[in-house]
Protein backbone atom coordinates (compact mmCIF):
# COMPACT_ATOMS: atom_id res chain seq x y z
CA UNK A 1 0.00 0.00 0.00
CA UNK A 2 1.49 3.70 -0.66
CA UNK A 3 2.17 5.50 2.25
CA UNK A 4 -0.88 7.53 4.24
CA UNK A 5 -1.21 10.28 6.66
CA UNK A 6 -2.87 9.45 9.64
CA UNK A 7 -6.16 10.59 9.33
CA UNK A 8 -8.14 9.80 13.15
CA UNK A 9 -11.02 11.58 12.41
CA UNK A 10 -13.74 9.76 10.70
CA UNK A 11 -15.40 12.12 8.37
CA UNK A 12 -12.16 12.91 7.22
CA UNK A 13 -11.36 11.25 3.41
CA UNK A 14 -8.28 10.55 2.06
CA UNK A 15 -7.18 11.78 -1.15
CA UNK A 16 -9.66 9.32 -3.60
CA UNK A 17 -5.94 7.82 -5.17
CA UNK A 18 -5.38 6.75 -1.63
CA UNK A 19 -8.77 5.89 -0.57
CA UNK A 20 -10.10 3.28 -3.27
CA UNK A 21 -7.06 0.80 -2.68
CA UNK A 22 -7.79 1.25 1.25
CA UNK A 23 -11.36 0.54 0.66
CA UNK A 24 -10.43 -2.57 -1.80
CA UNK A 25 -7.97 -3.78 0.65
CA UNK A 26 -11.26 -3.96 3.28
CA UNK A 27 -13.02 -5.82 0.79
CA UNK A 28 -9.97 -8.35 -0.16
CA UNK A 29 -9.37 -9.01 3.68
CA UNK A 30 -12.93 -10.11 4.56
CA UNK A 31 -14.19 -11.08 1.42
CA UNK A 32 -13.61 -15.11 1.57
CA UNK A 33 -14.83 -15.42 4.91
CA UNK A 34 -18.05 -13.66 3.92
CA UNK A 35 -19.29 -15.87 1.60
CA UNK A 36 -18.03 -19.31 3.34
CA UNK A 37 -21.40 -18.77 5.93
CA UNK A 38 -23.49 -18.83 3.13
CA UNK A 39 -22.13 -22.00 1.12
CA UNK A 40 -21.96 -23.88 4.56
CA UNK A 41 -25.87 -23.41 5.32
CA UNK A 42 -26.78 -23.72 1.49
CA UNK A 43 -24.36 -27.42 1.80
CA UNK A 44 -26.74 -27.92 5.08
CA UNK A 45 -29.93 -26.96 3.36
CA UNK A 46 -29.22 -29.60 0.78
CA UNK A 47 -28.77 -26.98 -2.11
CA UNK A 48 -26.65 -28.37 -5.20
CA UNK A 49 -23.70 -27.21 -4.90
CA UNK A 50 -22.39 -24.96 -7.89
CA UNK A 51 -26.69 -24.32 -8.03
CA UNK A 52 -28.68 -21.20 -8.64
CA UNK A 53 -30.08 -21.33 -5.52
CA UNK A 54 -26.41 -21.76 -4.04
CA UNK A 55 -25.15 -19.10 -6.40
CA UNK A 56 -27.98 -16.47 -5.22
CA UNK A 57 -27.19 -17.22 -1.53
CA UNK A 58 -23.82 -16.13 -1.91
CA UNK A 59 -24.84 -13.35 -3.89
CA UNK A 60 -26.90 -11.93 -1.06
CA UNK A 61 -24.20 -11.99 1.49
CA UNK A 62 -21.98 -9.55 -0.94
CA UNK A 63 -25.16 -7.62 -1.20
CA UNK A 64 -25.92 -7.19 1.84
CA UNK A 65 -22.33 -6.87 3.49
CA UNK A 66 -22.15 -3.89 1.48
CA UNK A 67 -25.57 -2.87 2.37
CA UNK A 68 -24.88 -3.06 6.06
CA UNK A 69 -21.74 -1.65 5.90
CA UNK A 70 -23.33 1.75 4.40
CA UNK A 71 -25.63 1.06 7.55
CA UNK A 72 -22.94 1.84 9.63
CA UNK A 73 -20.56 4.38 7.55
CA UNK A 74 -23.10 6.23 6.32
CA UNK A 75 -25.79 5.92 8.98
CA UNK A 76 -29.25 7.52 9.88
CA UNK A 77 -31.26 8.59 12.63
CA UNK A 78 -29.53 6.47 15.40
CA UNK A 79 -28.70 3.95 13.36
CA UNK A 80 -25.01 3.04 12.52
CA UNK A 81 -21.51 4.24 14.27
CA UNK A 82 -20.05 6.28 11.68
CA UNK A 83 -16.96 4.88 11.95
CA UNK A 84 -15.10 2.76 9.53
CA UNK A 85 -16.85 -0.39 10.27
CA UNK A 86 -17.05 -3.09 7.95
CA UNK A 87 -20.18 -5.67 8.14
CA UNK A 88 -20.28 -9.33 7.02
CA UNK A 89 -22.26 -12.32 7.25
CA UNK A 90 -21.28 -13.94 10.20
CA UNK A 91 -19.79 -17.04 11.96
CA UNK A 92 -21.91 -16.82 14.69
CA UNK A 93 -25.02 -17.75 13.36
CA UNK A 94 -24.05 -20.98 11.13
CA UNK A 95 -24.52 -23.72 13.42
CA UNK A 96 -27.54 -22.39 14.92
CA UNK A 97 -28.97 -21.75 10.74
CA UNK A 98 -27.29 -25.15 9.34
CA UNK A 99 -29.03 -27.00 11.78
CA UNK A 100 -32.71 -25.04 11.16
CA UNK A 101 -31.85 -25.34 7.83
CA UNK A 102 -30.94 -29.26 7.50
CA UNK A 103 -34.16 -30.27 9.84
CA UNK A 104 -37.05 -27.49 8.93
CA UNK A 105 -35.77 -25.77 5.60
CA UNK A 106 -34.51 -21.90 4.58
CA UNK A 107 -37.47 -20.36 4.63
CA UNK A 108 -37.51 -21.04 8.51
CA UNK A 109 -34.53 -20.23 9.02
CA UNK A 110 -34.56 -17.50 6.94
CA UNK A 111 -37.74 -16.28 8.89
CA UNK A 112 -36.02 -16.83 11.84
CA UNK A 113 -33.52 -14.07 10.50
CA UNK A 114 -35.50 -11.32 9.97
CA UNK A 115 -37.24 -11.39 13.68
CA UNK A 116 -33.69 -12.53 15.01
CA UNK A 117 -32.43 -8.88 13.13
CA UNK A 118 -35.04 -7.37 15.09
CA UNK A 119 -34.48 -8.42 18.36
CA UNK A 120 -31.22 -7.72 17.44
CA UNK A 121 -31.60 -4.37 16.53
CA UNK A 122 -33.62 -3.52 19.45
CA UNK A 123 -30.63 -4.72 21.74
CA UNK A 124 -29.46 -1.24 20.46
CA UNK A 125 -31.39 0.32 23.48
CA UNK A 126 -29.89 -1.57 26.36
CA UNK A 127 -26.87 -2.92 24.93
CA UNK A 128 -25.00 -0.71 27.29
CA UNK A 129 -27.16 -2.10 30.14
CA UNK A 130 -26.66 -5.80 29.51
CA UNK A 131 -22.26 -5.58 28.34
CA UNK A 132 -22.08 -7.22 32.33
CA UNK A 133 -23.51 -10.67 31.78
CA UNK A 134 -21.12 -10.97 28.98
CA UNK A 135 -17.42 -10.28 30.23
CA UNK A 136 -14.29 -11.30 28.02
CA UNK A 137 -14.57 -15.04 30.46
CA UNK A 138 -17.70 -15.83 28.34
CA UNK A 139 -17.00 -14.28 25.08
CA UNK A 140 -13.82 -15.47 24.42
CA UNK A 141 -15.65 -19.14 25.01
CA UNK A 142 -18.33 -18.29 22.94
CA UNK A 143 -15.92 -17.28 20.28
CA UNK A 144 -13.49 -20.66 20.55
CA UNK A 145 -16.44 -22.41 20.64
CA UNK A 146 -17.55 -21.10 17.19
CA UNK A 147 -14.14 -21.79 15.45
CA UNK A 148 -14.11 -25.42 17.44
CA UNK A 149 -17.19 -26.59 15.97
CA UNK A 150 -16.52 -25.35 12.40
CA UNK A 151 -13.10 -27.37 12.53
CA UNK A 152 -14.66 -30.76 11.36
CA UNK A 153 -16.07 -29.03 8.29
CA UNK A 154 -13.36 -27.32 7.49
CA UNK A 155 -11.53 -30.89 7.32
CA UNK A 156 -14.78 -32.19 4.98
CA UNK A 157 -14.13 -29.64 2.62
CA UNK A 158 -10.70 -30.17 2.61
CA UNK A 159 -10.53 -33.84 1.77
CA UNK A 160 -13.38 -33.42 -1.49
CA UNK A 161 -16.96 -33.27 0.94
CA UNK A 162 -18.89 -36.15 0.84
CA UNK A 163 -21.39 -38.20 -1.00
CA UNK A 164 -24.23 -35.05 -0.79
CA UNK A 165 -21.93 -32.70 -2.15
CA UNK A 166 -20.39 -32.27 -5.56
CA UNK A 167 -17.44 -35.43 -4.72
CA UNK A 168 -17.95 -38.84 -4.89
CA UNK A 169 -17.56 -40.62 -1.59
CA UNK A 170 -15.15 -43.04 -2.52
CA UNK A 171 -12.40 -39.97 -3.85
CA UNK A 172 -13.11 -38.29 -0.06
CA UNK A 173 -9.87 -37.92 1.57
CA UNK A 174 -7.25 -38.56 -1.78
CA UNK A 175 -4.43 -36.51 -2.65
CA UNK A 176 -5.91 -35.18 -5.05
CA UNK A 177 -8.32 -33.30 -2.93
CA UNK A 178 -5.53 -32.83 -0.07
CA UNK A 179 -3.09 -31.54 -2.30
CA UNK A 180 -5.11 -28.57 -3.55
CA UNK A 181 -6.45 -27.61 0.13
CA UNK A 182 -2.65 -27.38 1.30
CA UNK A 183 -1.31 -25.06 -1.96
CA UNK A 184 -4.24 -23.00 -0.51
CA UNK A 185 -2.65 -23.10 3.04
CA UNK A 186 0.54 -22.48 2.10
CA UNK A 187 0.30 -19.50 0.05
CA UNK A 188 -1.96 -18.08 2.45
CA UNK A 189 0.54 -18.66 4.98
CA UNK A 190 2.97 -17.32 2.70
CA UNK A 191 1.41 -14.60 1.72
CA UNK A 192 0.52 -13.35 5.30
CA UNK A 193 3.81 -14.05 7.03
CA UNK A 194 6.23 -12.76 3.53
CA UNK A 195 4.05 -10.61 2.06
CA UNK A 196 3.30 -6.61 2.93
CA UNK A 197 0.02 -4.64 2.95
CA UNK A 198 -2.42 -5.89 0.30
CA UNK A 199 -0.95 -8.73 -0.59
CA UNK A 200 -0.58 -10.09 3.34
CA UNK A 201 -4.17 -8.94 4.07
CA UNK A 202 -5.54 -10.63 1.40
CA UNK A 203 -3.44 -13.49 1.76
CA UNK A 204 -6.51 -15.89 1.97
CA UNK A 205 -8.28 -14.55 -1.17
CA UNK A 206 -4.67 -14.95 -3.13
CA UNK A 207 -4.39 -18.48 -1.67
CA UNK A 208 -8.01 -19.39 -3.09
CA UNK A 209 -6.94 -18.16 -6.21
CA UNK A 210 -3.89 -20.22 -6.21
CA UNK A 211 -5.97 -23.32 -5.33
CA UNK A 212 -8.59 -22.69 -7.61
CA UNK A 213 -6.17 -22.33 -10.60
CA UNK A 214 -4.15 -25.95 -9.50
CA UNK A 215 -8.02 -27.42 -9.36
CA UNK A 216 -8.45 -26.04 -12.74
CA UNK A 217 -5.60 -27.12 -14.06
CA UNK A 218 -6.42 -30.69 -12.23
CA UNK A 219 -10.03 -30.46 -14.29
CA UNK A 220 -11.76 -30.37 -11.01
CA UNK A 221 -13.84 -26.78 -11.72
CA UNK A 222 -16.71 -27.10 -13.86
CA UNK A 223 -17.77 -23.72 -15.80
CA UNK A 224 -21.20 -24.49 -16.77
CA UNK A 225 -23.03 -22.26 -13.26
CA UNK A 226 -21.15 -19.65 -14.87
CA UNK A 227 -21.97 -19.20 -18.72
CA UNK A 228 -25.93 -19.90 -17.62
CA UNK A 229 -25.13 -17.36 -14.61
CA UNK A 230 -26.59 -13.57 -15.66
CA UNK A 231 -24.62 -9.99 -15.91
CA UNK A 232 -27.61 -8.88 -13.54
CA UNK A 233 -29.38 -10.05 -10.69
CA UNK A 234 -33.10 -9.21 -9.81
CA UNK A 235 -33.99 -9.17 -5.79
CA UNK A 236 -36.36 -11.37 -4.46
CA UNK A 237 -38.71 -10.98 -1.66
CA UNK A 238 -38.61 -14.31 0.99
CA UNK A 239 -36.93 -16.26 -1.80
CA UNK A 240 -38.04 -19.58 0.23
CA UNK A 241 -41.38 -18.73 1.96
CA UNK A 242 -42.21 -17.45 5.15
CA UNK A 243 -42.53 -19.70 7.83
CA UNK A 244 -42.33 -19.15 11.40
CA UNK A 245 -40.90 -21.51 13.92
CA UNK A 246 -40.57 -20.17 17.63
CA UNK A 247 -37.94 -22.43 18.60
CA UNK A 248 -35.65 -21.01 15.69
CA UNK A 249 -36.51 -17.75 16.40
CA UNK A 250 -35.67 -17.96 19.81
CA UNK A 251 -32.29 -19.75 19.04
CA UNK A 252 -31.35 -17.03 16.55
CA UNK A 253 -31.93 -14.28 18.77
CA UNK A 254 -29.92 -15.63 21.56
CA UNK A 255 -26.85 -15.56 18.70
CA UNK A 256 -28.07 -12.33 18.42
CA UNK A 257 -27.05 -11.03 21.83
CA UNK A 258 -23.61 -12.46 21.58
CA UNK A 259 -23.15 -11.02 17.88
CA UNK A 260 -24.17 -7.71 19.35
CA UNK A 261 -21.54 -8.03 21.93
CA UNK A 262 -19.05 -8.72 19.40
CA UNK A 263 -20.28 -5.54 17.38
CA UNK A 264 -19.56 -3.36 20.15
CA UNK A 265 -15.94 -5.14 20.80
CA UNK A 266 -15.20 -3.90 17.40
CA UNK A 267 -16.63 -0.50 17.68
CA UNK A 268 -14.34 0.02 21.16
CA UNK A 269 -11.28 -1.40 19.45
CA UNK A 270 -11.78 0.80 16.66
CA UNK A 271 -11.85 3.43 17.91
CA UNK A 272 -9.05 2.76 20.12
CA UNK A 273 -7.12 1.83 17.06
CA UNK A 274 -7.50 4.75 15.02
CA UNK A 275 -8.54 7.53 17.08
CA UNK A 276 -7.09 6.61 21.01
CA UNK A 277 -10.54 6.77 22.71
CA UNK A 278 -13.35 4.81 23.80
CA UNK A 279 -16.20 4.69 21.88
CA UNK A 280 -19.13 6.50 22.77
CA UNK A 281 -22.38 5.33 23.73
CA UNK A 282 -24.22 7.04 20.76
CA UNK A 283 -21.51 4.95 18.80
CA UNK A 284 -21.93 1.72 20.34
CA UNK A 285 -25.74 2.03 20.07
CA UNK A 286 -26.05 3.00 16.81
CA UNK A 287 -23.58 -0.09 15.83
CA UNK A 288 -25.76 -2.51 17.48
CA UNK A 289 -28.56 -0.90 15.57
CA UNK A 290 -27.16 -0.99 12.03
CA UNK A 291 -25.92 -4.60 12.80
CA UNK A 292 -29.58 -5.94 13.29
CA UNK A 293 -31.07 -3.70 10.58
CA UNK A 294 -28.36 -5.50 8.03
CA UNK A 295 -29.36 -8.54 9.44
CA UNK A 296 -33.22 -8.24 9.07
CA UNK A 297 -33.19 -6.94 5.97
CA UNK A 298 -31.18 -9.32 4.32
CA UNK A 299 -33.24 -12.40 5.71
CA UNK A 300 -35.86 -10.63 3.89
CA UNK A 301 -33.75 -11.27 0.76
CA UNK A 302 -32.18 -14.25 0.94
CA UNK A 303 -29.07 -13.20 3.06
CA UNK A 304 -27.63 -14.69 6.45
CA UNK A 305 -27.07 -12.45 9.74
CA UNK A 306 -24.56 -9.77 9.28
CA UNK A 307 -22.21 -8.88 11.95
CA UNK A 308 -18.91 -6.48 12.35
CA UNK A 309 -15.54 -8.01 11.00
CA UNK A 310 -13.05 -7.95 13.10
CA UNK A 311 -10.58 -8.14 11.07
CA UNK A 312 -10.99 -4.58 9.36
CA UNK A 313 -10.54 -3.22 12.56
CA UNK A 314 -6.74 -4.63 12.28
CA UNK A 315 -6.73 -2.89 9.08
CA UNK A 316 -7.65 0.42 10.72
CA UNK A 317 -4.80 0.08 13.19
CA UNK A 318 -1.96 -0.64 10.64
CA UNK A 319 -3.09 1.30 8.08
CA UNK A 320 -4.04 4.66 10.82
CA UNK A 321 -7.19 5.77 8.82
CA UNK A 322 -9.52 5.68 10.50
CA UNK A 323 -12.14 7.72 7.64
CA UNK A 324 -15.80 5.65 7.70
CA UNK A 325 -15.57 7.50 3.81
CA UNK A 326 -12.57 4.58 3.27
CA UNK A 327 -15.07 2.02 4.18
CA UNK A 328 -18.17 3.39 2.40
CA UNK A 329 -15.83 2.66 -1.11
CA UNK A 330 -15.72 -0.59 0.58
CA UNK A 331 -19.37 -1.38 0.69
CA UNK A 332 -19.83 -0.40 -2.29
CA UNK A 333 -17.22 -2.66 -3.74
CA UNK A 334 -19.39 -5.44 -2.20
CA UNK A 335 -22.89 -3.54 -3.49
CA UNK A 336 -21.49 -4.30 -7.15
CA UNK A 337 -19.80 -7.59 -6.68
CA UNK A 338 -23.19 -8.91 -4.95
CA UNK A 339 -25.53 -7.46 -7.99
CA UNK A 340 -23.62 -9.32 -10.42
CA UNK A 341 -24.38 -13.01 -10.76
CA UNK A 342 -21.04 -14.14 -12.89
CA UNK A 343 -19.24 -13.12 -9.37
CA UNK A 344 -21.21 -15.38 -7.14
CA UNK A 345 -20.95 -18.50 -10.24
CA UNK A 346 -17.46 -18.05 -10.42
CA UNK A 347 -17.25 -18.91 -6.61
CA UNK A 348 -20.08 -21.17 -6.55
CA UNK A 349 -17.79 -23.10 -9.18
CA UNK A 350 -15.07 -23.02 -6.54
CA UNK A 351 -14.08 -27.04 -5.88
CA UNK A 352 -14.73 -27.77 -1.90
CA UNK A 353 -11.23 -28.91 -1.64
CA UNK A 354 -10.41 -25.32 -2.65
CA UNK A 355 -13.12 -23.95 0.10
CA UNK A 356 -11.98 -26.39 2.33
CA UNK A 357 -7.87 -25.09 2.40
CA UNK A 358 -9.45 -21.21 2.92
CA UNK A 359 -11.80 -22.48 5.47
CA UNK A 360 -9.15 -24.50 7.84
CA UNK A 361 -6.97 -21.28 8.65
CA UNK A 362 -10.20 -19.27 8.97
CA UNK A 363 -11.74 -21.61 11.50
CA UNK A 364 -8.57 -22.00 13.00
CA UNK A 365 -8.25 -18.17 13.32
CA UNK A 366 -11.98 -17.82 14.70
CA UNK A 367 -10.50 -20.20 17.85
CA UNK A 368 -7.36 -18.51 18.03
CA UNK A 369 -9.46 -15.22 18.74
CA UNK A 370 -11.32 -16.87 21.25
CA UNK A 371 -8.38 -18.10 23.14
CA UNK A 372 -7.30 -14.52 22.41
CA UNK A 373 -9.83 -12.75 24.54
CA UNK A 374 -9.53 -15.52 27.35
CA UNK A 375 -6.21 -14.17 28.44
CA UNK A 376 -7.49 -11.71 29.98
CA UNK A 377 -9.02 -13.58 32.54
CA UNK A 378 -7.15 -14.94 35.36
CA UNK A 379 -7.23 -18.70 35.29
CA UNK A 380 -8.28 -19.48 38.60
CA UNK A 381 -10.15 -22.68 39.57
CA UNK A 382 -13.55 -20.79 38.99
CA UNK A 383 -12.50 -20.15 36.07
CA UNK A 384 -11.10 -22.96 34.43
CA UNK A 385 -14.16 -25.11 35.79
CA UNK A 386 -16.58 -22.43 33.93
CA UNK A 387 -14.27 -22.89 30.58
CA UNK A 388 -14.41 -26.73 31.22
CA UNK A 389 -18.20 -27.42 31.68
CA UNK A 390 -19.33 -24.90 29.27
CA UNK A 391 -16.88 -26.58 26.30
CA UNK A 392 -17.78 -29.93 27.33
CA UNK A 393 -21.33 -29.44 26.95
CA UNK A 394 -21.57 -27.15 24.34
CA UNK A 395 -19.07 -29.31 22.30
CA UNK A 396 -20.33 -32.55 23.38
CA UNK A 397 -23.67 -32.15 23.07
CA UNK A 398 -22.77 -31.57 19.12
CA UNK A 399 -20.60 -34.57 18.80
CA UNK A 400 -22.99 -36.93 20.24
CA UNK A 401 -26.86 -35.15 19.26
CA UNK A 402 -28.02 -38.19 20.14
CA UNK A 403 -27.51 -37.67 24.03
CA UNK A 404 -30.73 -35.61 23.44
CA UNK A 405 -33.16 -37.00 20.93
CA UNK A 406 -35.76 -36.92 22.85
CA UNK A 407 -35.74 -33.20 23.16
CA UNK A 408 -38.71 -31.18 20.78
CA UNK A 409 -37.36 -30.48 17.42
CA UNK A 410 -35.60 -27.01 17.47
CA UNK A 411 -34.81 -27.43 20.89
CA UNK A 412 -32.72 -30.26 19.91
CA UNK A 413 -31.06 -27.86 16.96
CA UNK A 414 -30.09 -25.14 19.94
CA UNK A 415 -28.85 -27.84 22.15
CA UNK A 416 -26.23 -29.69 19.96
CA UNK A 417 -25.34 -26.34 17.90
CA UNK A 418 -22.38 -25.88 19.92
CA UNK A 419 -22.53 -22.08 20.59
CA UNK A 420 -26.06 -21.83 22.56
CA UNK A 421 -25.07 -24.30 24.93
CA UNK A 422 -21.65 -23.03 25.30
CA UNK A 423 -23.19 -19.19 26.05
CA UNK A 424 -26.21 -20.62 28.07
CA UNK A 425 -23.58 -22.31 30.34
CA UNK A 426 -20.75 -19.40 30.34
CA UNK A 427 -23.15 -17.11 31.59
CA UNK A 428 -25.12 -18.81 34.18
CA UNK A 429 -22.08 -20.17 35.69
CA UNK A 430 -20.24 -16.84 35.70
CA UNK A 431 -23.61 -15.34 37.17
CA UNK A 432 -23.45 -18.34 39.93
CA UNK A 433 -20.24 -19.40 41.26
CA UNK A 434 -18.96 -17.16 43.78
CA UNK A 435 -15.48 -14.77 42.83
CA UNK A 436 -12.14 -16.47 44.30
CA UNK A 437 -9.41 -14.15 46.11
Amino acid sequence: MTDTTSYSDPNVTPPMAQAVPLGLQHVLAMFASNVTPSVIVAGAAGLAFGGAEQIYLIQMAMLFAGIATLFQTVGFGPVGARLPIMQGTSFAFVGVLAGVAATQGLSVALTACVIGGLFHFSLGTVIQRIRWLFPPLVTGLVILSIGLYLMPTAIKYAAGGAADFQMAAESFGSLKHWSVALVVVIVSLLCKFWGKGTVSNAAILIGLVAGYILALVMGMVNFSSIGNASWITGLQVFPYGFEFSLGAVIAVSLVSIVSAIETVGDASATTKAGAGREATDDEISGATFADGLGTAVAGVFGGLPNTSFSQNVGIVGMTGVMSRHVVTIAGLIMIACGLIPKIGAVIGSMPLPVLGGGVIVMFGMVASAGLNVLTEIKMNRRNMIIIALSLTVGLGLNLVPSAVQYLPGVVKVLATSAVAPTALMAVVLNLVLPEED
